[in-house]
């Protein structure tokens, strides 16, 4: 029986400029985490959201997660963790959530059109601000989601709650630990029956979608070295292997121009493409004008709509990013390098293990460079990895959240993976247990991270529709 959420979405309706005006003073404060001097700006973000939530009378809790790591001086930010209604309503389901009160960097001198702590509404709806939509826009519809229920009168469908960090851009640091800690037996979220997360974005910029997989990453270094000090082209070019030169040979046979990769036996990794799977992207609202606009230039890879979603969602890539060691400014400077460390990426997909990947590298890496017979050494070494995430879009979760955007949009969702990587989202399956959903509420253009973030006023009023039917839909979504 679907739910009658008219009240709701009318309270919605009526309080649109108060949500609106809760989003300006949210992103009128600098939460940056990379930088040092704004901590206490972070901080005083948090707080600002477990006070909105408090006066809403939500049990709240600042956790301490200690120092940061490298930067002992440094206290990282609370996670803010709450639970509403404050006491557990028995009978019913009981929905984690998550988000994050932490934004990129900002200057209004990198480009912006605005000044990026002002939130600035234009003519079309279109609300610029840094973190509008990444990610405070949606943790905020959290908030206006139990505002508008109890302004409408209606009963909060189930028990929810809440985990907002404010590290998130800087690698969630001290996160992972404390929500493995926080979901065994008797902890603060052992009681969840299923995640959401609202921090990604719609595939483009008129179709709703609801994600059920991430690529991981596994980020890798090449370095070379050989000479003991820079070196005089003029004096030592055609004297000394260079560095420089193994370094290009060893990356170009990486990938191919078509971004095939080249490593042996990486593709034997990868799970094999079901019917299933396939019949999902002949539907999906996305064309390769799409893709085109987004690249600025017609150079993609595949001609056809389908081809080109499995090769950002489903299957692996390999990207070179850089050379640290080389002379990368404008102009000319004859110097050979005496050490230069090359920097490359693989986006990883199921079933692809990290360790079989990083053995499968260092190996390939070892025999090109053998190949050349150089007298330069060679280190190869991963710098990080976060290993892909699938769901299954059958689970309940999934068709609850359908049923709410249908109701909302009136329009079925695109069922879609993502190429990029959310590392929390995997670490929430693994220790709770439960099925996770990814909600989007913000579109395409949105430009998270980038200049001129925004959210448009209509994503984040029907957004905030859209979570609170969702939790609607799930409290009554039978298991099977």
């Amino acid at each position: 029986m679907a739910p009658n959420l008219d009240s709701f979405f009318q309270t919605v309706d009526s309080n649109a400029d108060a949500f609106i005006e809760r989003l300006r003073q949210a992103v009128a404060i600098p939460s940056i985490s990379a930088d040092e001097a704004r901590r206490q700006d972070v901080v005083k973000m948090g707080m600002f959201l477990k006070a909105q939530l408090e006066t809403l009378g939500a049990k709240m809790e600042a956790r301490p997660l200690g120092k940061q790591p490298g930067k002992e001086h440094l206290e990282l930010p609370p996670a803010v963790i709450g639970r509403y209604p404050a006491k557990k309503q028995e009978g019913k389901r009981t929905i984690l959530v998550y988000g994050h009160y932490d934004v990129q960097p900002a200057e209004k001198s990198d480009g912006w059109n605005t000044e990026p702590f002002e939130l600035s509404v234009d003519d079309k709806g279109r609300m610029y601000g840094r973190g509008s939509t990444d990610d405070k826009g949606p943790v905020l519809g959290w908030v206006n989601v139990i505002e508008s229920h109890q302004k409408a009168g209606v009963d909060f469908p189930v028990n929810l709650l809440m985990c907002f960090e404010g590290m998130e851009e800087y690698g969630s640091e001290g996160l992972d630990d404390f929500i493995v800690a926080e979901c065994k037996p008797g902890k603060f979220f052992e009681d969840a029956d299923a995640v959401c997360i609202s921090d990604n974005y719609w595939l483009g910029t008129e179709k709703p979608c609801l994600t059920y997989g991430l690529r991981g990453c596994s980020y890798y270094s090449i370095e070379i070295s050989g000479p003991g000090q820079d070196l005089h082209s003029g004096v030592f070019g055609g004297t000394a292997q260079e560095p420089m030169t193994d370094l290009t040979r060893v990356m170009g046979s990486l990938v191919d121009t078509n971004g095939k990769i080249q490593i042996p036996g990486l593709y034997e990794l990868v799970a094999p493409l079901t019917k299933e799977e396939q019949s999902l992207y002949s539907n999906i609202a996305f064309t390769m004008d799409n893709l085109y606009e987004s690249l600025g230039s017609k150079t993609g890879i595949f001609d056809k709509k389908e081809e080109t979603l499995m090769g950002r969602w489903r299957y692996p890539s390999l990207s070179l990013h850089g050379i640290e060691g080389a002379f990368s400014q404008p102009g000319a400077k004859t110097v050979i390098p005496a050490k230069v460390t090359g920097k490359f990426s693989i986006r990883t997909v199921p079933d692809m293990e990290p360790h079989e990947v990083d053995s499968l590298v260092f190996s390939y890496v070892k025999d090109q460079f053998a190949k050349l017979s150089s007298k330069n050494k060679l280190n190869v070494f991963l710098q990080h990895s976060g290993k892909w995430w699938v769901a299954s879009p059958n689970h309940w979760n999934f068709t609850a959240a359908a049923k709410a955007v249908e109701k909302v949009w009136k329009i079925k969702p695109d069922l879609t993976r993502e190429g990029g990587s959310i590392p929390v989202t995997l670490t929430f399956e693994q220790a709770t247990g439960k099925n996770v959903l990814l909600l989007p509420m913000g579109s395409s253009t949105d430009a998270a991270h980038s200049i001129n973030e925004k959210l448009d006023r209509k994503n984040y009023i029907e957004g905030i529709k859209l979570l609170g039917a969702y939790l609607h839909y799930v409290a009554e979504e039978p298991t099977s």
